[in-house]
């Protein structure tokens, strides 16, 4: 071990002992950005990127387990992601399924994925609700996959549910439009029945959402840090648990 890494040690073990354990987020919203840029900046192709990004969310789920987070929603795949060249996202569907298999078969977290599971290849969407149901049983960690995601779709999934279910039931649109508020809608989306993140993580140093869990956000911390995914490190997630911390939360007020 080199003296960097021995400093980094050092540092990490003062950073997790100076979290207040009562600070801790219950959810924690990554956009996981970075993998073909970090790949072009060390001559490799996409897909090795995308498998590197694939390792850190692996490590970055026993960090969250070391620390007590109950949630983690993972943005692995967005539906403009679907306009990329088919051959990348033909490399990328075995590394999602390769990367869930393996968070599955940690027997620690329920996998649940979330997305327009309709736009993937019909054996990925069989093969995620398999490791869904698999993974039922485990009710205090859960793992949102969020795959084909975008964050207008998931709102506007949640209305045509919410219209369907009220249509079954013989209710008008009038009478619904009466009705209607914010809990009808939250009980309609991809995470319905978990808490809305706490704190919601960016790499890559971009400082936008690009349309991730639009709804559950509006109270959300953000931080966001300028590694690409692959380089994001225990040290830096340590630093965005500490960042939230120390920050009041008004919740809108």
């Amino acid at each position: 071990m080199g003296l960097r890494d021995l400093a980094y040690g050092v540092y990490e073990r003062r950073l997790a002992a100076s979290l207040d354990p009562a600070s801790i987020p219950r959810h924690v919203g990554v956009i996981v950005d970075g993998n073909r840029r970090w790949a072009r900046q060390s001559g490799a192709g996409t897909a090795v990127g995308h498998a590197a990004g694939a390792e850190n969310m692996e490590r970055l789920l026993d960090w969250c387990d070391e620390v007590g987070v109950e949630v983690v929603t993972l943005w692995l795949l967005s539906t403009d992601n679907f306009n990329r060249p088919p051959e990348e996202l033909a490399a990328l569907m075995p590394i999602i399924e390769d990367l869930t298999e393996r968070i599955a078969a940690t027997g620690r977290w329920h996998l649940h994925p979330v997305g327009a599971l309709d736009l993937l290849p019909d054996a990925t969407a069989r093969r995620l609700k398999e490791l869904e149901d698999r993974t039922s049983a485990i009710t205090d960690r859960t793992v949102n996959a969020a795959i084909g995601y975008g964050g207008r779709r998931e709102i506007a999934d949640a209305v045509r549910s919410l219209i369907k279910e009220h249509a079954a039931r013989g209710t008008s649109l009038e009478e619904l439009a009466e009705i209607l508020d914010v809990d009808h809608i939250s009980e309609h989306l991809y995470t319905r029945g978990q808490p809305d993140p706490d704190l919601v993580i960016r790499t890559s140093g971009e400082q936008r959402l690009g349309g991730f869990l639009l709804w559950q956000s509006a109270h959300s911390e953000f931080y966001f840090c300028e590694a690409y995914w692959p380089d994001f490190r225990k040290v830096d997630f340590l630093r965005a648990l500490r960042a939230y911390g120390l920050r009041e939360r008004r919740f809108g007020a």
